[in-house]
């Protein structure tokens, strides 16, 4: 199994070497903590966060 990387610029996550939301190839393996976001417009968890885009995230990525 493909070990899961976090996006650095907008925490995403995934198992490719780039991003499927910013497209940034700026990963790491050094993350914890996950959020799913399914309905980024209502929200509040998506807004506090400033997610715009519904995906798998990071909650801190180092």
């Amino acid at each position: 199994m493909a070990k899961e990387l976090a996006c650095k610029k907008c925490k995403a996550i995934t198992i490719g070497k780039v991003c499927p939301v910013c497209k940034s190839t700026e990963l790491s393996s050094d993350w914890s903590g996950t959020i799913v976001i399914f309905d980024s417009k209502n929200s509040l968890v998506a807004s506090t966060l400033q997610i715009s885009t519904p995906h798998k995230y990071a909650l801190k990525v180092t």
